[in-house]
């Protein structure tokens, strides 16, 4: 079952029926130094990573696009300010669905004590923090991960070899809080549409990408707009990419390895093109694994579709996604 924290929860934002904003042009957001195309991307002070998951239009159902406004994606909230619970609460978001392990939680609270901040500072007034780590004891962060797949760290494989850790632990029969289930429940609630909620865990990649990537397959958006979708971590987590770089290469597994520590850092198309092949070698399909593995019911399934898959407004244009692999450095296909 899941952990709740800081259970006040004040009312969602109202959201429409329609996959886009009025707007069909892209402005920016900034983070650090950086600037970000937004949407997808959002400006909060302090956080790393956050983007809207929704306004990709289904090319297997002309006229659909994935809703926009309740699911987001973020790295960690370590570093959050009050500029940014201010930004994460207009956005409407009330329930904060954390995947990290407790040994990850216990290093988060150690940088909010040497920043003077309680644990929890991330709160803000109404939030609900759901504690549902995909592994109960790992650290999963991508120090950690180039420890565990150092032999892998040369191509997609490695990310494959992980993510498929990250399913199997997720579908565990007796794991104790259900995490891919318990998201998976949220948006197969029968109020239409959905409360807001952000998914995270450290970077907002590895974890946060496996759910985010299993939730718009189940919806129907095809595995190139979902790798990229993936891939915009890139971009994300630009700002302390070079941060988490070095880190990585003062550590013994890449000891002074630049080029294996990007890669670790980095958010590669393929990685998740092959971890969506490997699913339906391993599992069948993406329903198949929720279904069998994670437990949810086929009704659920359908539910999920019905609140998170809508019509695009007349006029209205969904996400170009092939406009953002652009500015992700990757030719448009």
């Amino acid at each position: 079952m899941a952990t709740t924290f800081d259970s006040d929860r004040a009312a969602a934002c109202t959201t429409t029926d329609t996959a886009t904003t009025t707007t069909t042009s892209t402005s920016s957001s900034t983070t650090g130094s950086t600037t970000l195309p937004s949407p997808p991307f959002i400006d909060a002070p302090g956080l790393a990573n956050l983007r809207d998951a929704g306004g990709y239009a289904l090319s297997s159902q002309p006229g659909k696009a994935i809703r926009r406004g309740v699911l987001y994606r973020s790295a960690d909230l370590t570093r959050l300010d009050s500029g940014g619970r201010a930004a994460l609460r207009r956005l409407g978001i009330t329930r904060v669905f954390d995947l990290r392990s407790a040994a990850e939680l216990e290093k988060h609270d150690a940088v909010q004590q040497q920043q003077q901040n309680p644990p929890g500072g991330w709160a803000w007034e109404g939030a609900t923090r759901v504690f549902v780590p995909v592994f109960l004891d790992k650290d999963y962060s991508p120090e950690a991960l180039a420890w565990r797949f150092r032999n892998y760290s040369d191509g997609p494989q490695g990310f494959v070899k992980a993510y498929s850790a990250i399913l199997a632990a997720a579908a565990e029969p007796d794991h104790p809080y259900a995490p891919f289930r318990t998201v998976l429940e949220h948006f197969a609630s029968p109020s239409s549409p959905p409360e807001p909620v952000l998914v995270h865990c450290t970077a907002g990649k590895d974890r946060t990408g496996v759910l985010v990537a299993l939730i718009l397959s189940l919806c129907g958006l095809d595995d190139a707009a979902v790798a990229h979708e993936y891939s915009l971590t890139d971009l994300g987590l630009a700002s302390r990419r070079e941060e988490i770089v070095r880190h990585l290469m003062q550590g013994e597994t890449l000891f002074g390895d630049r080029e294996r520590a990007e890669r670790m850092v980095g958010a590669r198309k393929e990685n998740m093109l092959e971890t969506l092949a490997l699913i339906r070698e391993r599992y069948g399909s993406v329903e198949g694994y929720v279904i069998d593995h994670l437990g949810l019911s086929p009704a659920s399934v359908e539910q999920i579709r019905k609140n998170l898959v809508v019509d695009i407004a007349e006029g209205e244009e969904p996400l170009d996604w092939r406009s953002l692999a652009g500015l992700n450095g990757e030719p448009h296909r």
